[in-house]
């Protein structure tokens, strides 16, 4: 399929998805050529080349962004110090596509869905002693991605959109660039491996999504995510490894003991039926997951919410979930009895890695699906998403001594959504604002988009009443620039920490300086670290 037919195609899913189509579970959103920003002539039909995003030139360098941490840590370690103890465990949760607004909106709902005026609740990471905020930007994006931001908050680099685990050297879509040693880079979770730690990634989308993909992928553009997908995107995949076999066959993905998500149909061939009854998304013959257990005696499988809690940690040296072909399902729409919640995830995540007694562990963990609500603007679905991500960094907190691991939230990027228009306490956050009206005397909504499918215009172009509309969590919400989904913000977001080191997750920081201040405070990695001390 070249890329003008990729370009019709994805846009037709995605508003079949949201239209509430037969096509079953969370359909993918993200399409690169609009990431990249080659999309805007192409709609238009155009024969134009489409302008290139820019990259300053000095951000190339990966060792710009390593002295820009080192010059952040170090303005921090000049101001007073409450402690000096190591981490011998990190946490890191990330919220995917979760701006404060959704942060606020989800405290809210939290509040009203326990009979409370909602403005007064806190969530749990909203209790941690110690906040900062995250610069979101890349290196040639003022509104970035999951794929360039994931390379920020694990590999300590800032880099182009849609690239994971390289340098902004590396352009969009080129393999040999990527194949540079030079352009390539590690994350905290290989840091911690040459530390003895044991690691995992968790996930509510696909292991080889974006986010998760930051802890292990090297690839030039975030949907090689199996072998068919880069021949799609006209690149040879066995020059180009898709980040499916990455994880599998390369370090540090293949030492990582615990890996839960979705998208088993990317680790196995299109001739073998998967777990879920899809079959599978290879073209090249290969099972990932028979190489992954030849190459893991004592590793096992897990498909779903049974499996996994009947799971005895003690006994497996390794384990891989899959608990759906593609992305998992919105927590409000899945089967409860067969996907695990997110909590679930992480009570066994940290239970497995807990056995590291003498080196500890460090733990990626996604609440990705929140990401999904914003883009499908219904912010029901996102909120309900952030308060399973909150109940599972409480879970995590209580699970783990505060005197010897790090805990830290933080996003990867926002979304345009908004709280806005004066509406009174204990206003129904997914609902209408009672207490104000647009010029023309119709009231409107608390949460709004700035982009998305649905404006809620009559055929004179005036907004309609929304009262029997919006209220439920499934409702969209409205939005003023027509487009077929929500997008993402370029604001700064919120960083939250708990544990060793945790006051140095204070101030603006660029998005970068995360994995090296966890670092610091772990002692592992090749900058400053607590232990010179």
């Amino acid at each position: 399929m070249g890329s003008s037919q990729r370009q019709l195609v994805l846009p037709i899913l995605l508003l079949l998805a949201l239209a509430g189509t037969a096509l079953c579970g969370v359909q993918e959103v993200h399409n690169v050529l609009e990431l990249t920003g080659q999309a805007a002539n192409k709609l238009k039909f155009s024969t134009d080349v489409a302008t290139e995003k820019y990259t300053p030139p000095e951000e190339m360098d990966p060792q710009y962004w390593y002295n820009i941490a080192d010059e952040e840590i170090t303005k921090r370690l000049q101001l007073p110090q409450p402690n000096s103890q190591k981490a011998k465990n990190i946490i890191m949760f990330l919220g995917d596509g979760m701006p404060l607004s959704t942060v606020a909106a989800a405290r809210i709902l939290k509040g009203q869905r326990q009979g409370n005026t909602g403005e007064e609740s806190s969530l749990s990471f909203e209790r941690f002693p110690y906040t900062g905020l995250s610069r979101t930007y890349c290196s040639n994006a003022q509104v970035p991605d999951s794929a360039c931001t994931a390379t920020a908050y694990l590999c300590g680099v800032k880099t182009n959109i849609v690239n994971i685990g390289v340098s902004a050297a590396v352009e969009y879509n080129n393999c040999t660039a990527s194949q540079d040693p030079a352009n390539r880079l590690t994350s905290i979770a290989e840091w911690a491996q040459n530390a003895g730690k044991s690691t995992g990634i968790v996930t509510t989308t696909t292991l080889t999504h974006a986010s998760p993909s930051g802890a292990y992928a090297k690839t030039a553009n975030r949907m090689w995510e199996c072998d068919t997908d880069v021949t799609s995107y006209g690149v040879d995949a066995n020059s180009c490894i898709d980040m499916a076999t990455q994880l599998v066959t390369q370090t540090p993905g293949k030492n990582f003991e615990v890996m839960f998500g979705g998208g088993m149909g990317k680790f196995l061939p299109n001739s073998i039926v998967d777990s879920h009854g899809n079959p599978g998304e290879r073209s090249d013959g290969v099972n990932l997951l028979s190489r992954w257990q030849g190459l893991h005696d004592g590793g096992v499988l897990v498909t779903n919410r049974n499996q996994l809690l009947k799971l005895n940690v003690s006994a497996v040296s390794s384990v891989i979930g899959l608990f759906q072909s593609k992305l998992m399902n919105f927590h409000l729409e899945a089967d409860d009895t067969y996907q695990p919640t997110l909590s679930e995830l992480t009570e066994v995540t940290i239970k497995k890695l807990s056995q590291n007694k003498e080196h500890g562990y460090f733990a990626f963990i996604e609440g990705g699906l929140i990401d999904y609500g914003n883009h499908y603007t219904k912010a029901g679905y996102a909120l309900d998403e952030a308060l399973e991500f909150e109940k599972a960094i409480q879970l995590a907190r209580d699970m783990t001594d505060i005197e010897d691991t790090l805990i830290v939230v933080t996003a990867d990027h926002g979304h345009a959504v908004s709280i806005a228009g004066y509406p009174g306490r204990g206003t129904p956050i997914l609902g209408i604002n009672q207490h104000d009206t647009d010029i023309n005397g119709v009231q409107y909504s608390v949460l709004n988009y700035a982009a998305g499918p649905n404006q809620y215009l009559d055929e004179n172009g005036q907004r309609i009443p929304l009262d029997d509309i919006l209220g439920s969590d499934d409702a969209i919400t409205p939005s003023y620039i027509p487009k077929d989904q929500g997008v993402h913000s370029g604001e700064d977001v919120g960083i939250f920490a708990s544990g060793p080191q945790s006051h140095l997750f204070t101030g603006v920081m660029q998005q970068s300086t995360i994995p090296h201040l966890m670092a610091y405070a772990a002692c592992i990695g090749s900058g400053k670290q607590v232990c010179d001390n």
